[in-house]
């Protein structure tokens, strides 16, 4: 039986992660912390899940690494260069660290479609939309798009007058717009363009606890068993393509 503390219990992707926790057989909640817990009740866990804030997850993430508990990390604004600084933690302490920047599996993916086909286009941008709530912009799943364009190309993405605000934010090279409006739960549509031509990938969640249950099932099951840093749920995924 796999012990969770679950960090951030009580938020949105929280919660729905806490009821697949509850359900899925071979797992057991051993606790729920929220803001006001200490994170020594982290202790005793086979398994920590990160679902906080931003700001309070890099905390949660070396506390869990420290005690030598696998991890699996669904807060949003985990860039590459936040996770290259934690790598070597993970590395030390020889266990595992799974970051999910987005546990649906239409998202994940998108997202993969648009790495594979980026290598055909010169131009790629990425317009995110999510909630007037939402604390953290660009989304981690839209950086996560941007990082996986890059890695796919063999030269970076052209991105014209990158330097005006306007542009957007310039993630791995590409330009992300960010939405925040009322109504909106989560979409994503990444561009890329060539000579003639545009496509357009789309992804929207309108019931994000029935789109994330599979994907958080993926990757409960896949943090266990993970050793150093994976990131993406793709890496669960048997997709046949992908960035190269």
């Amino acid at each position: 039986m796999t012990l969770v503390a679950l960090a951030g219990g009580t938020g949105k992707l929280g919660r729905i992660i806490r009821t697949v926790v509850e359900q899925e057989p071979g797992f057991e909640l051993h606790a729920v912390l929220t803001s006001r817990s200490d994170l020594s009740e982290l202790g005793g866990a086979d398994l920590v899940i990160d679902a906080t804030h931003p700001d309070a997850s890099d905390g949660i993430v070396r506390a869990a690494i420290a005690q030598g508990s696998a991890l699996l990390v669904g807060t949003s604004g985990w860039s590459a260069e936040r996770i290259a600084a934690i790598r070597p933690l993970v590395d030390q302490a020889g266990t595992g660290a799974v970051f999910i920047p987005n546990f649906s599996l239409g998202s994940v993916i998108g997202s993969a479609v648009a790495a594979a086909a980026a290598r055909f286009f010169p131009f790629a941008e990425i317009v995110e939309a999510h909630r007037d709530t939402k604390v953290d912009s660009p989304s981690g799943t839209a950086v996560r798009t941007a990082e996986l364009i890059a890695a796919s190309r063999d030269e970076p993405v052209s991105a014209p007058y990158a330097d005006q605000p306007a542009r957007g934010q310039g993630v791995a090279g590409v330009p992300v717009h960010s939405l925040r409006r009322p109504g909106v739960v989560a979409h994503q549509q990444a561009i890329l363009s060539g000579p003639g031509e545009t496509l357009s990938i789309v992804h929207d969640t309108s019931d994000p606890a029935a789109a994330y249950a599979p994907g958080i099932r993926l990757a409960l099951a896949g943090a266990v068993e993970a050793r150093g840093v994976t990131v993406g749920l793709e890496h669960f995924l048997d997709l046949g393509f992908g960035a190269r």
